[in-house]
């Protein structure tokens, strides 16, 4: 008769080696990407000095590359917004470092305040807008690195219930290729 009891690994398993995964270098499932962008976040000094603000269109800078991702720090002064928009055939990873955006969906609306995170899979819809008084800094990680982030139109969020769109969308215009 087998029971828990009778199952003993011999020996130290760390001498092993063969059965151990080496540490990766690059993230490679969505928690380690999540992970990669919560260490980002704790290490100021990988990204506060190089945040920039610029009242006539957000800032961004690509912090990170990697093996199939890119790694993507974003600076929004009140009122600035992506537009509606999905990320084409990339996953991401959004972290919001400091001060606070509203993301809009077809599904409502959602606050997300520093040390927020959203994961979210390729077509995901939303919009992402500052609508606080203060700046707000966030990170983003795309696996594919964007290739594109085809601009949708805002009666799609309102046709589906959902939140209705800021007015960012008619005053900015399209965003960069690299944004939200």
């Amino acid at each position: 008769m087998n029971s828990d009891s009778d199952l003993q690994i011999a020996g130290d398993i760390l001498e092993v080696p063969h059965l151990l995964q080496p540490p990766r270098e690059h993230p490679a499932t969505v928690a380690e990407f999540a992970g990669l962008a919560r260490s980002i976040a704790a290490d100021r000094s990988q990204w506060e000095h190089l945040v920039r603000y610029d009242a006539a269109s957000r800032w961004y800078h690509r912090l990170r590359t990697g093996p199939g991702y890119e790694v993507w720090l974003l600076s929004w002064v009140p009122g600035q917004g992506s537009g509606l928009h999905d990320h084409g055939r990339s996953s991401g990873v959004l972290t919001v470092l400091h001060g606070a955006l509203t993301e809009r969906t077809e599904r409502g609306t959602r606050a997300l305040g520093a040390g927020a995170q959203r994961v979210f899979a390729p077509g995901y819809v939303h919009e992402v807008v500052n609508d606080t008084i203060e700046p707000a800094v966030s990170l983003h990680i795309y696996h594919p690195g964007l290739t594109e982030m085809p601009m949708l139109s805002p009666s799609r969020l309102r046709a589906a219930g959902g939140a209705p769109v800021s007015a960012c969308a008619a005053e900015h215009g399209p965003v960069d290729s690299v944004t939200a």
